[in-house]
């Protein structure tokens, strides 16, 4: 699992940014949590191409798994990445509603990920 570690106004955040899919399945994201948790890091962005693309099927419910994991240990969580070949319109709904809370956003670019973590 390749993250990067970047500090931005003093505070860390961890950043996986590859093509690589690190997110496979339920334990995967629980891992993710579990290193960064375990460094003192609360705050995550994430390339959504290392999100598998069930992930992104509400009906699998690994997003629901993982991301109620993230939000039980207050680690903010930002997933970054083209949200417009997405056709479901609960997964639209789903990033509205996320995006109007604090744990997890959902954005387009990785500069817009680290603008809202770094404030």
């Amino acid at each position: 699992m390749n993250i990067d570690i970047i500090t931005i106004n003093n505070q860390q955040l961890a950043v996986a940014d590859t093509n690589e899919i690190i997110i496979k399945n339920i334990e995967d994201g629980t891992d993710l949590l579990g290193n960064v948790f375990y460094q003192g890091i609360d705050k995550v962005i994430i390339n959504k191409q290392c999100i598998t693309p069930a992930f992104f099927d509400l009906k699998t419910g690994i997003a629901g798994e993982v991301l109620q994991k993230f939000a039980t240990y207050r680690v903010r969580l930002v997933i970054f990445g083209d949200w417009h070949a997405y056709n479901s319109n609960s997964l639209r709904d789903f990033i509205y509603e996320s995006n109007k809370g604090k744990h997890v956003n959902f954005v387009a670019t990785k500069e817009e990920a680290i603008a809202i973590l770094s404030q």
